[in-house]
């Protein structure tokens, strides 16, 4: 199970975190905001990817998202967009991640009369680097944001139709935006996620808190997780390594 389980930790404290991740066997996810792009030393990032190979440890990748949108009808913003998640497959080439997350940009109020315009610029988009992925051995995968329910994000999946190219299902941000049940995300979306991030909220903001302190069911959760998506990455969305600490504590009461 350990080995399942991720965390985030954003680049630009990876190293002062490196002791503590080989030492606790925490998998990183690895956050890329802009500037961390922008500023990269590739000898570091080099280095950091060695220390956690050499240490058997797995990691996953968050993309930069930041005002970007795959799927904008702006092309300026499609083209930065673009340039941000080439960035990050160059750095993944040295931290060889199981998955990258990506945000998929989309939400009813600023497309609702333009979905299928969205839907048509995103599909373009991730077709150009889903073949990037199969050579690197990873998989892009598409976090809920803002979705009230699945369809936006699975006739994307449908559409472009690779292994390669799936889902992240954030729990968290399926509670404060939902108007449908965890079964019926799951029944729509199941087959396709390949890794969950996993924190609590009480449906309002996006708080992040340990597992159980806030108030989704994860009695409910965990089971449907373990049902459609067996082999999925868990990656614990804390933001500070008390809480870190608290949620990895807590999520034993779910590990079957």
């Amino acid at each position: 199970m350990e080995t399942k389980i991720h965390a985030h930790v954003p680049y630009g404290r990876l190293a002062e975190h490196l002791e503590y991740a080989v030492a606790n066997r925490v998998n990183p996810e690895v956050f890329f905001p802009a500037e961390a792009l922008d500023h990269l030393v590739w000898e570091e990032l080099y280095s950091l990817a060695s220390a956690l190979h050499a240490a058997g440890l797995k990691t996953t990748i968050h993309a930069p998202f930041l005002d970007l949108n795959p799927g904008a009808v702006d092309p300026s913003i499609r083209a930065a967009s673009r340039r941000r998640i080439d960035q990050v497959m160059k750095a993944a080439e040295l931290l060889r991640p199981r998955v990258i997350v990506v945000h998929p940009g989309y939400d009813d109020l600023h497309y609702g009369d333009n979905r299928l315009a969205w839907l048509t610029n995103s599909i373009n988009f991730w077709q150009e680097f889903v073949p990037r992925a199969r050579e690197l051995g990873t998989i892009l995968a598409v976090e809920n944001i803002f979705e009230k329910e699945p369809s936006t994000i699975k006739a994307l999946l449908d559409a472009v139709d690779d292994p390669c190219f799936r889902h992240c299902f954030d729990v968290g941000h399926w509670n404060m935006f939902t108007t449908v049940t965890l079964e019926e995300w799951f029944s729509e979306l199941g087959e396709y996620v390949v890794e969950s991030h996993i924190h609590d909220n009480h449906g309002e903001r996006d708080e992040h808190l340990p597992v159980g302190e806030g108030a989704i069911n994860f009695e409910r959760f965990f089971p449907l997780l373990n049902r459609y998506a067996p082999a999925a990455v868990w990656t614990i969305e804390a933001h500070n390594t008390e809480h870190l600490q608290r949620a990895m504590k807590n999520i034993q009461n779910y590990i079957p």
